[in-house]
């Protein structure tokens, strides 16, 4: 592989999943490339971790109160990724609170509006992360911020690991599932690493972490793929923001 196909899934990761200024690889769009685009999520994880990191440490010299400095993180992290994750967490809660099969959960989903489900999850787990970014300043702990942010992108690849196939109508789904296998063991030996090397605080508790993040990420996904007829970025976004919380909160207990 040239160097060139080397940097385009990343380069395409950093592209469609952020903000940043990143040009858009040439070339066609395709399961290739989404498959490569997903492999590299996690470096996009560590990379927003640090940003919101360097924001909280900003923040830690004001007067604001932890909450509000939370909420400002969380409030910078929706911005950095265009909310898409938030609005596919909302979709997913959406879609497994209501009845029927696939064709009518897809229905719900794409409704284009928030059902009580998906508002009631919304403010629970943002209010949640954001008590929990506050209480990570509070400790001074600004490379766990590092180590949330990579190990909450690396359930997309747990995401769209083979086994779960896309769903029918989903055109992210299309590109991106069942295109995972050796990167599972790679990113998440990779969590582990990082969850020693980043700090002293965090070694146990990183382990802990990324144990159950992966667990719960692999029946997660099962089970949404299962509910929703396969695989779709709605539930991806909602695997990200959901292990956010659970990182921070292994965390935080340990």
């Amino acid at each position: 592989m040239s160097l060139r196909g080397a940097i385009r899934g990343p380069q395409t990761a950093f592209s469609w999943l952020t903000i940043l200024p990143v040009p858009e690889p040439a070339g066609p769009f395709d399961r290739s490339l989404g498959g490569a685009a997903i492999g590299s999520t996690p470096l996009v994880g560590c990379v927003l971790g640090a940003i919101a990191a360097a924001a909280a440490f900003g923040l830690g010299h004001t007067e604001l109160p932890e909450l509000l400095c939370g909420l400002l993180i969380v409030g910078l992290l929706a911005v950095l990724t265009r909310g898409m994750h938030l609005d596919g967490l909302s979709d997913t809660a959406d879609g497994l609170g209501c009845y029927g099969p696939p064709a009518r959960v897809h229905q719900v989903m794409h409704s284009g509006s928030t059902g009580p489900f998906g508002a009631a999850t919304l403010v629970i787990v943002m209010v949640a992360q954001a008590v929990g970014y506050g209480a990570l300043m509070q400790e001074n702990n600004w490379a766990a911020f590092i180590f949330v942010g990579f190990i909450s992108r690396v359930v997309t690849v747990i995401g769209c690991r083979i086994t779960l196939p896309p769903a029918a109508d989903s055109k992210f789904g299309g590109l991106t599932a069942g295109t995972q296998r050796l990167t599972i063991p790679f990113w998440v030996l990779g969590a582990l690493a990082v969850g020693f090397a980043v700090g002293p605080e965090l070694p146990v508790p990183g382990v802990i972490a990324v144990v159950v993040v992966t667990l719960f990420a692999w029946l997660f996904s099962a089970h949404c793929a299962q509910r929703f007829g396969g695989m779709n970025g709605d539930v991806l976004g909602s695997l990200i923001e959901l292990s956010t919380l659970i990182a921070l909160c292994v965390v935080l207990a340990g």
